[in-house]
């Protein structure tokens, strides 16, 4: 499969691809650098805003009321311009932050939570203890902690295409999680726990595809690797990147998976080694997937 450069982002931690099939626009974020961008994959254009605190995770609505948006200290709605209202603040730990998010089946924000591992300015803060959890935000007042304060990194969001799973991951642990999922209830239950240690990197975020495989971005690794529902490597695929952070699937047939990427955590002579750490990139599948969730909670 060829992977394509689509732009030389230059993300310092570029993060959360969502594709928008109403405009053909592609949303991620630069985690460090406080910044939403899009890329227009028709027209080849970019725009990026920049977000009052560190962004981490976005989230299409169904009524196009704005995007949802995690930032490090809580859910907010973004106009699409320069405002950001509060919605709530879901982990009562000041230290901890916000990160992997994404809106299950039926329209419902799920975010995870971390120690922080970012000083104000950006720069690395050392993570001494595994105390995040996964929430869910259903719409005004209604919340939700789904799993205990246990998690170093919570990564990845996807739910099989029959509702059966939820699947997710702990970057520093390098283990995943696939839970029973509850449609009707947004709840999670017998976790099973894999730990797939011969990886070349750790777990990122991830994209699930028709099958019920996903997709995950193996940070460190320089590989995507699509994993089954039953926790066996399906398929791995190199990339002309060191941190792969997540991907999503879009394009006009829903078979491009859109890639992001990192420039976090290299030295000064891997940057100069490869400029394109940080790139957003796409390859074209057989297997497609449907776009992410949109938040029906407006």
């Amino acid at each position: 499969m060829n992977v394509e450069i689509l732009l030389d982002a230059g993300d310092t931690v570029g993060e959360s691809p969502v594709w928008d099939e109403a405009t053909g626009q592609l949303y991620w974020v630069d985690i460090v650098r406080k910044k939403i961008r899009s890329y227009h994959t028709i027209e080849g254009t970019q725009q990026e805003w920049v977000a009052p605190d560190f962004p981490t995770a976005l989230a299409m609505t169904e009524n196009h009321a704005g995007i949802i948006v995690a930032l490090a200290s809580g859910i907010y709605v973004w106009n699409g311009h320069q405002d950001f209202d509060l919605l709530v603040k879901p982990d009562p730990f000041s230290d901890n932050r916000l990160n992997e998010g994404k809106c299950d089946p039926r329209g419902r924000f799920w975010v995870g939570s971390m120690q922080t591992n970012l000083n104000p300015d950006g720069t690395l803060k050392p993570i001494t203890t595994n105390r995040g959890a996964l929430f869910r935000y259903d719409g005004p007042n209604l919340f939700e902690r789904l799993t205990a304060h246990e998690f170093g990194i919570s990564n990845t969001m996807a739910w099989s295409p029959d509702n059966r799973y939820f699947f997710c991951a702990d970057t520093i642990r390098n283990l995943f999680l696939r839970y029973d999922y509850h449609a009707d209830e947004g709840l999670i239950s017998n976790p099973v726990c894999w730990r797939l240690e011969r990886l070349p990197g750790a777990p990122d975020g991830s994209s699930i595809d028709h099958d019920g495989c996903f997709w995950n971005a193996q940070f460190g690794g320089s590989c995507l690797v699509r994993i089954t529902p039953e926790g066996k490597i399906d398929e791995m695929l190199r990339l002309p990147v060191t941190n792969p952070t997540s991907c999503t699937f879009g394009g006009r047939e829903g078979k491009t998976l859109f890639i992001t990427s990192a420039r976090f955590s290299l030295t000064a002579e891997q940057l100069s080694r490869n400029p394109l750490e940080g790139a957003l990139m796409a390859v074209e599948l057989k297997v497609g997937g449907e776009p992410e969730h949109r938040f029906s909670g407006l």
